[in-house]
């Protein structure tokens, strides 16, 4: 009747504002997840109410419930057919959280069918498309036409320049990027890319140059650091390159130490200013004369704490300790390059605590165990890595090149065609095929030598794959 349905509207309104005043209280908290469930609850008496489907979309996306988000997003679809900005937020969150890349493309098409209705939307769309091509390795023009519909768009011009980069068109992605430079000059991504064809084109110096000035915009961003890490090894050695990975921790202490995510009080309290106190040990006795009994025992006692350390009850979001598991890793990798080994056992010993069956883990445990010259475990370490990441381009490069090295000849080159086959840009895939097929006097090992040369001219210092592709 008319007299119900005004006063269910008036209701309904009335709960609308409630909701909403929630939305901004709770949402300033960051209380995502518990604002979702409120929302959830008011579903029952809001069908077909596109405000409150709406909101419950977008708390669900903050909250990181991503499969239900794209639901809700995708039923708001249906009751605004003409708004081009749902589907493609919902492919936003299928690209960025979720890897469904079938239905990004399904979502994003959408959009690309609407055409000019799009408005704005369409470059975004076309994007979408592009990225998830890119993420499928799978051929795709759709950046291209991104571009071209929008050209003052500083994110598609980065995202043509990665494209270009993927393919080691090193410097055909330069133009591209520069527009994205000039458009937005202080972007992340873009000067994290600028870097890296930087030193694909051998310009280290530049390129460490470059994630200096982005650090200092962007001092906190460790991906960024990372880089610099594997720079500074280039060009300034293992030792300088030690300092920033104590850097990095000491970061790390502070910004997550700090943060909004709960450790255990007693824990932290008794633990606290040990963990970056641990890598100063190791830093400042690996440099120290004093003799080697006492360094060991130094290191021993260091050892002790680190577990200690680790045993912390672990809160929080699973990034944090896969990012400190990145540096301790990244650590002992530099300290077997200047052949510390008790050193690099130390830092891949506390990366061990916290993941323990961490295929990065064993790779580097593998690593360790084939420079102290004990083949076997590391054959066995880098077997069981691969079996937890079978398209690991390190694992299958240092398996197959320590099977070549043990006799086990034909085993080898098979891993390493393996890893051609998935990491066809990779030259030291193609390096180690090559040094297969020459211990059995193939023909085609200059071929494979030829390949890697031409690969590793236009290889950055870490992947391309490095920058994150969402829209």
């Amino acid at each position: 009747m008319p007299d119900q349905a005004e006063a269910r509207q008036a209701s309904l309104q009335d709960a609308s504002s409630v909701y909403d005043l929630l939305t901004i209280g709770m949402a300033r908290r960051g209380q995502y997840a518990m604002l979702s469930e409120c929302l959830e609850r008011a579903m029952k008496f809001s069908f077909n109410e596109f405000h409150l489907w709406h909101q419950l979309g977008l708390s669900l996306m903050a909250a990181g419930k991503g499969a239900a988000a794209v639901s809700v997003l995708k039923e708001c679809a249906r009751m605004r057919p003409e708004d081009p900005s749902l589907p493609l937020l919902a492919a936003k969150i299928c690209i960025g959280q979720l890897h469904w890349y079938e239905e990004a493309l399904s979502l994003s098409q959408r959009v690309v069918s609407m055409g000019e209705e799009a408005g704005e939307f369409l470059p975004r769309a076309y994007l979408a498309l592009g990225l998830c091509c890119s993420l499928q390795a799978t051929e795709g023009n759709t950046v291209n036409i991104a571009h071209s519909l929008d050209p003052q768009d500083s994110q598609i011009a980065m995202y043509l320049a990665l494209q270009l980069a993927l393919v080691r068109q090193v410097s055909a992605s330069m133009e591209p990027l520069q527009r994205a430079l000039s458009l937005c000059g202080e972007d992340l991504l873009s000067l994290h890319l600028l870097a890296l064809l930087l030193s694909a084109q051998k310009h280290h110096r530049h390129a460490l140059d470059t994630v200096t000035l982005a650090l200092t915009q962007h001092p906190d961003n460790f991906n960024l650091l990372f880089t610099k890490v594997k720079l500074e090894e280039m060009v300034l050695g293992p030792a300088v390159a030690l300092q920033t990975c104590e850097d990095m921790l000491q970061r790390w202490q502070s910004r997550f130490d700090n943060s909004r995510y709960k450790y255990d009080s007693i824990a932290l309290h008794k633990f606290k200013p040990k963990l970056v106190n641990i890598l100063l040990n190791v830093f400042s006795h690996a440099g120290s004369q004093s003799p080697p009994s006492v360094a060991v025992s130094r290191l021993d006692a260091a050892l002790s704490e680190v577990s200690d350390v680790s045993s912390m009850r672990r809160h929080g979001p699973t990034y944090i300790w896969t990012t400190l598991e990145r540096i301790w890793l990244q650590a002992g990798e530099l300290f077997m390059a200047e052949g510390r080994l008790k050193e690099a056992h130390l830092c891949i010993t506390e990366a061990s605590t916290l993941f323990p069956n961490s295929h990065s883990v064993l790779l580097e445990r593998g690593h360790l165990a084939e420079l102290r010259g004990h083949t076997e475990e590391a054959k066995s370490l880098y077997e069981e890595a691969l079996a937890i990441h079978p398209t690991g381009e390190r694992i299958l490069v240092h398996l197959g090149r320590l099977l070549v090295k043990t006799g086990s000849v034909l085993l080898g080159e098979k891993v390493l065609r393996d890893a051609v086959q998935v990491h066809s840009t990779s030259h030291e895939a193609w390096g180690g095929l090559g040094e297969a097929l020459q211990s059995r006097q193939s023909s085609q090992a200059p071929d494979c030598f030829l390949t890697a040369l031409e690969l590793e001219a236009s290889s950055p210092i870490r992947p391309f794959t490095i920058i994150p592709r969402e829209l």
